[in-house]
């Protein structure tokens, strides 16, 4: 042992009980409009998180959804909204909040080998994230072909220049990602966001739907209704799956939660705005026990006002998930149903447009620009996700000698980590500082190559979506909520959350989990005829 770690375990050993500031800015003021306008001005992080969210889901899965079952299964979209952008996202953010440690620093001592979950979480990220890009980037690419079509040449088949289009969408969404810092995503996902639920409100309302049927099928829970004879044949064939994969697609993958913690942090909301929140993060990674939180009651209840800006934020992010995605499957209801639309292929765009202009014109473009934006948005800001993720876990994982690691210099380093010795994830100590440019480098390139790979081979839309519902959502969130209750848990008794979030959380994890199985089972029979 050095001096330098000789200093710091000193340091760490006598953090002692940390003192909680006290509410400060619109927090602390009086209710008011000011207060009011300043409240809202917090929605930042979960914008992102709503925003990336609303991809190949929202626009192409619901939708599609809604064309076939109507108004039957909003109460999926609700589910889903309240499960993951309510529960998972809260519960995980407030862990960072109230103790001021990184997530996969506390989620690194599970028991087992030293940080399985994370590497399992970005394994499975790794592997479900190029069958999750091509949904959304392929029929873009077809509708970009749509658009244009009559200024291409001849020379070149429809399915190649659509493969051509997909494939300078996510290279410029991926160059485009590498040039944004955190706080011009965030500005601009607010103005997607603004985008979105301006566009997709004032679609909704021109289609007209039955808002009476929309009630009663938001509050149907559970049920099932059957697909008519027109659907497609796996829709039919495969109910079950498709209910399954639409509740997976409903809120994005598991990284877009996951980052939401260290995007609290960023924020320095809760104690991570503490002054010595750097000392604070240091005892907790080497420590097991929460103990540096004070036992006094007034200062538990000031740490729970602190971290009032979760709260709004957390809930406005939901809200808009939920306007949003309501109102794709709204559309596919109201518009798509009657006129039996089956949703065939990779024109998933294209006959969206084609059936809206019959409504009337100025539809087509409203829905352009939400689509657009919506895809654009997603794309662009997974870069910063998955780099974010990655730097976290593996500061975690490897906290001595990872600039000499030959994953940091590999550019298939996130998901080497399967085949990385267990002996390795053994140690502790000073977190050292992982590149975050190069990962974020590293994630564009795999994500540009192995997404190239299944565009030319024009792999069919239901089975990338259906394997990557699974692999990303359904499994993976899953096994993040599981995570997400362990951190609860691990908090000294005074700062757990309360008990009805405890109950709401608990019954989501079981839905998690039993969407999970629902969506593997599903797929383990359409994969090997077993069902």
């Amino acid at each position: 042992m050095n001096n330098t770690d000789t200093v710091q375990e000193n340091e760490n050993e006598q953090i002692g009980k940390v003192d909680i500031p006290s509410p400060s800015g619109v927090f602390s003021e009086p209710w008011s409009v000011k207060k009011l306008s300043g409240l809202l001005a917090v929605f930042g992080p979960a914008a992102i998180v709503a925003s990336v969210s609303i991809g190949a889901g929202e626009t192409i899965v619901v939708v599609r959804t809604g064309a076939w079952a109507g108004y039957g299964l909003l109460w999926l979209v609700l589910l889903s909204c309240v499960v993951k952008g309510v529960f998972v996202t809260y519960l995980l953010g407030r862990y960072t909040a109230v103790s001021g440690e990184y997530i996969g620093h506390r989620l690194v001592r599970l028991p087992g080998p030293r940080g399985w979950l994370l590497i399992v979480i970005m394994a499975m990220e790794m592997i479900g994230a190029p069958l999750a890009w091509v949904p959304i980037a392929k029929p873009c690419g077809d509708l970009f072909h749509f658009l244009i079509q009559g200024a291409l040449p001849n020379s070149l088949s429809e399915p190649i220049w659509e493969n051509i289009f997909t494939s300078a969408f996510i290279a410029l969404a991926l160059a485009f990602g590498l040039r944004l810092s955190f706080e011009r995503l965030e500005r601009q996902q607010l103005v997607i966001c603004t985008i979105l639920v301006a566009g997709t409100i004032i679609g909704t309302l021109m289609v007209r739907p039955d808002f009476g049927k929309a009630v009663v099928g938001s509050l149907r829970f559970g049920d099932l209704p059957p697909f008519p004879s027109w659907a497609p044949e796996d829709a039919i064939k495969n109910p079950l799956l498709t209910m399954a994969t639409a509740f997976g697609y409903v809120g994005g993958s598991v990284m877009g939660y996951t980052v939401y913690a260290n995007w609290v942090g960023m924020h320095r909301w809760g104690l991570t705005g503490h002054q010595k929140i750097a000392a604070i993060r240091q005892y907790a990674f080497t420590h097991d026990a929460i103990d540096y939180l004070p036992d006094d009651p007034e200062q538990v209840s000031r740490l729970r006002k602190i971290v009032a800006p979760l709260r709004w934020d957390v809930g406005m992010g939901a809200i808009v998930l939920f306007i949003v995605t309501g109102a794709f499957m709204l559309s596919g209801a109201a518009v798509l149903y009657p006129l039996k639309t089956r949703f065939d292929g990779w024109s998933l765009l294209t006959n969206q447009a084609h059936v809206w202009s019959n409504i009337h014109a100025s539809l087509v473009w409203v829905y352009y620009v939400s689509i657009v934006a919506a895809l654009w948005g997603t794309l662009q800001a997974l870069p910063e996700i998955y780099a974010r993720v990655t730097q976290e876990f593996f500061q975690a994982i490897w906290p001595r000698g990872s600039r000499s690691s030959f994953l940091q210099l590999f550019p298939f380093s996130l998901i080497l980590p399967l085949w990385i010795p267990l002996r390795f994830f053994r140690g502790s100590g000073n977190a050292e500082e992982w590149d975050y440019n190069r990962i974020r480098r590293n994630a564009c390139l795999y994500i540009f190559l192995t997404t190239m790979i299944i565009v030319w081979l024009n792999i069919p839309f239901d089975i990338l979506t259906q394997i990557a519902g699974f692999i990303l959502a359904n499994f993976s969130i899953a096994l993040m909520m599981l995570g997400a209750l362990y951190l609860n848990f691990k908090l000294p008794a005074a700062y757990r959350t309360r008990i009805y979030m405890l109950i709401g959380t608990v019954i989501s994890a079981g839905i998690l989990i039993l969407f999970a199985g629902i969506s593997g089972w599903g797929l383990i029979g359409k994969l090997f005829g077993s069902g």
